[in-house]
């Protein structure tokens, strides 16, 4: 729930799930550097050479999602998603690491059904192609499924390290305040 001064041992699940976090936000980055340059295209073509391209609608929604989807898993792993930091400071200790395992949770089922159910879509529409690309027409939806499997990882990685750091400080009258 909120960020913590404690020094955490990094197994190899930790460091592959960091590196993973690090390409899924190079890949966001990416996609929004890509998201610039079609949207450029867009404008010099429609207005400098009077030829608007079809492509631009799809790919623009496509490089959106993604930026979108793998953005909001990579604020799961580092803990910058919507959250009350300001009210962890005042709660009881034994209440905080309840909060700070049960989110994570939360976050975890939410990731599980965005993943769930834009995998049903994408699967829905592969086999009817998008207007203006040869694209499937439910190309958005892989990236959200891939984003939503990712919050649900990385949200369950959150939690375990809660569960972890409650039970380690089961014994201390204080909380990290």
């Amino acid at each position: 729930m909120s960020d913590t001064n404690e020094t955490t041992v990094t197994t190899g699940v930790q460091r592959v799930l960091e590196r993973l976090a690090d390409v899924v936000i190079h890949i966001a980055v990416l996609a929004l550097l890509g998201l610039v340059v079609v949207q450029g295209w867009q404008v010099f073509a429609r207005y400098v050479i009077n030829d608007s391209p079809s492509w631009t609608e799809p790919v623009t929604l496509l490089l959106l999602s993604t930026a979108m989807s793998l953005g909001a898993a990579a604020g799961v792993y580092t803990n910058r998603h919507f959250g009350f930091f300001l009210l962890a400071d005042y709660i009881n200790p034994a209440i905080k690491r309840v909060i700070d395992a049960l989110v994570p949770l939360i976050i975890a089922v939410i990731g599980g059904f965005i993943a769930w159910w834009g995998w049903v879509l994408w699967l829905d529409g592969l086999y009817i192609k998008a207007a203006g690309a040869n694209l499937p027409q439910s190309v958005n939806y892989l990236p959200l499924s891939i984003g939503g499997a990712l919050m649900a990882v990385f949200a369950l990685n959150r939690m375990a390290q809660a569960l972890q750091a409650g039970a380690g400080s089961a014994g201390t009258a204080e909380g990290d305040r």
